[in-house]
């Protein structure tokens, strides 16, 4: 088995026995950006071939602290399947994560393909949808620990989200105010401005980073803009609701029943 695969093999499985694998970096494994890509690729490629269906993508180092944190100066991105989204109030198992995180962020919904360099403009005219989203991540790595390279291969960390109600297009999305909350108390609050300024940015960078990669956005794909704050750590029985000035409420509830298929 080459390289690629064999790191693939070993996080598809981390992910579906829900327990956690060391770091590639701490173990010799020295990936390229590019090879971790493709290892990402191959990963999802597995979901794909046990019936998964890819609807959407996830943008990473929105936030200018997290970029400066992990010494990169780029957007990173991951693929959404369709057995990751949860209904707006549905529940999810706890025992099907390693340690899940959950942040708040902004999501879009495309009517028309979008691929490579665009303008804010024509990324705007391609979407037929914004809401307000939250998106449960989950390093498959011990410690919740990772170099770029591991955490571009591990799918960008992404594992499950939930999106509200969609809206239409076309109001002033740089500065709404984002309460995260947690069994009712207020955990993050922050703006949408903390997703590189304006989550539209996001998604003109999805459209670039895809179209390096030879992929075209598809019409009734999800993008998943960033996180508007800091992740909080979930434990079972935590129920988390986002409100988003303008954009309306999400929820779910991280239930301690089931166990990693």
């Amino acid at each position: 088995m080459d390289l690629i695969n064999r790191c693939a093999s070993t996080l598809d499985a981390a992910a579906v026995a829900a327990r956690a694998t060391a770091q590639f970096s701490t173990t010799g494994i020295a990936l390229t950006l590019d090879q971790a890509y493709a290892v990402q690729a191959a990963l999802v490629g597995r979901r794909v071939e046990r019936g998964g269906r890819i609807v959407g993508v996830k943008m990473g180092f929105t936030s200018r602290a997290k970029a400066i944190q992990m010494g990169v100066h780029d957007q990173i991105w991951g693929r959404l399947t369709a057995d990751m989204e949860v209904a707006d109030g549905g529940d999810l198992s706890f025992g099907h994560f390693v340690h899940p995180r959950v942040e708040p962020e902004i999501a879009f919904r495309l009517k028309a393909p979008l691929s490579g360099i665009v303008t804010p403009e024509q990324a705007l005219a391609a979407v037929d949808g914004v809401t307000a989203a939250l998106e449960i991540i989950d390093s498959r790595y011990r410690d919740f620990k990772f170099s770029l390279a591991d955490v571009v291969a591990d799918n960008a960390s992404s594992a499950a989200f939930v999106v509200g109600p969609w809206q239409e297009p076309g109001g002033d999305l740089r500065a709404l105010d984002m309460v995260m909350s947690i069994n009712g108390q207020p955990r993050q609050m922050g703006s949408s401005a903390a997703i590189l300024g304006d989550p539209l940015l996001s998604l003109v960078a999805a459209s670039r980073l895809a179209g390096d990669a030879g992929i075209t956005l598809q019409p009734g794909w999800i993008v998943l803009a960033g996180a508007a704050t800091a992740a909080e750590a979930l434990a079972p029985g935590d129920h988390v609701t986002l409100e988003a000035q303008e954009l309306g409420r999400v929820e779910f509830q991280m239930t301690a029943e089931g166990s990693a298929e």
